[in-house]
């Protein structure tokens, strides 16, 4: 009799479970977004990047102790002597990465742009770096604004996770709302189920006009203020050798925009990257002239699974 209870109890059991649909959440995005300051536009000829090489060794001692999943950078840059700082970080860190170079994008010829490049020993631009496997990538030119030697670019990639695929950007504009409206139109057109995820140094405090656009009008979400109602949170400028914090605005972001089938939440946000290293000489080294941001994103429904009958 006991065991006719107890294997009705174990049908009756699997029977809910099978009715209901298990669920369990999958674990929140970790993004960080960061410039991580090139040098100048004539670093590349000088030689002095400001201890580009040191300051990135700082740059992967705190990344491998944050463990984000998508990292945005701003002023990624490539040289002889320098390399692709891309794709250096991405490799000792063990992601994938895409880089899109924005200066001297002067001119409709690339060969034209290549040459200048090649002779300014310098390109500079946003790139995205990813735990996750990037399986597609678009650079957009973004309008100048009047500035004809200020070329933007926005640089997009498709993440594939074990979740669903995650559209995340990175950017570096110059503050113009022009801009940011440019930005707007495209990534409304790129918009699915997930929440999309925009990276950047948008060079505006968030009460400009650049910024509102995005929160005010367009609905994206700026997860350091969501989860910080109070906190200054500044991140420029830090001068990278001062013994002190000097940063006095806030022009870095890292937006959410809602997906059409889930919101997203944010959980936490903080600034990173903004401690100083100390040497033994007395040496201080900051590790750029821009604070990161680190935001924990819910992104993801729930995971459904559901449990089979033991017959």
């Amino acid at each position: 009799m006991l065991l006719c209870v107890w294997f009705l109890a174990v049908i009756l059991f699997f029977a809910i479970t099978d009715s209901t649909t298990m669920a369990q959440f999958a674990p929140p995005l970790k993004c960080v977004t960061f410039n991580v300051l090139h040098g100048g536009v004539f670093s590349g000829l000088r030689g002095n990047a400001q201890d580009l090489d040191h300051r990135l060794e700082i740059t992967v001692e705190e990344l491998r102790a944050l463990q984000p999943d998508v990292i945005g950078l701003q002023e990624a840059s490539t040289g002889r002597q320098r390399g692709n700082v891309a794709e250096r970080l991405a490799t000792q860190l063990g992601f994938h990465y895409v880089y899109a170079p924005a200066s001297f994008r002067l001119f409709a010829s690339e060969t034209l742009n290549n040459v200048i490049g090649w002779v300014m020993n310098l390109t500079e631009g946003p790139a995205i770096i990813s735990r996750f496997p990037i399986v597609f990538s678009e650079t957009y030119d973004l309008p100048r604004c009047g500035r004809f030697t200020d070329p933007r670019v926005l640089l997009c990639a498709e993440l594939e996770t074990p979740w669903g695929r995650v559209y995340a950007c990175s950017t570096h504009i110059s503050g113009d709302i022009c801009q940011t409206e440019s930005i707007i139109r495209f990534l409304r057109q790129r918009l699915n189920s997930l929440p999309l995820l925009l990276m950047g140094d948008f060079n505006a405090t968030e009460s400009s006009p650049a910024i509102t656009a995005l929160t005010k009008e367009a609905g994206f979400v700026d997860t350091f203020r969501t989860a910080n109602p109070t906190a200054p949170g500044l991140t420029v400028w830090q001068w990278v050798y001062a013994p002190r914090p000097t940063a006095f605005r806030r022009v870095d972001y890292l937006f959410v925009l809602p997906g059409t089938d889930f919101p997203g939440k944010v959980l936490k946000s903080r600034l990173v990257l903004n401690v100083p290293r100390h040497f033994p000489d007395g040496h201080v080294l900051w590790p750029s002239d821009h604070y990161g941001i680190l935001t924990e994103v819910e992104f993801f429904p729930l995971v459904q699974q559901k449990t089979r009958l033991p017959y």
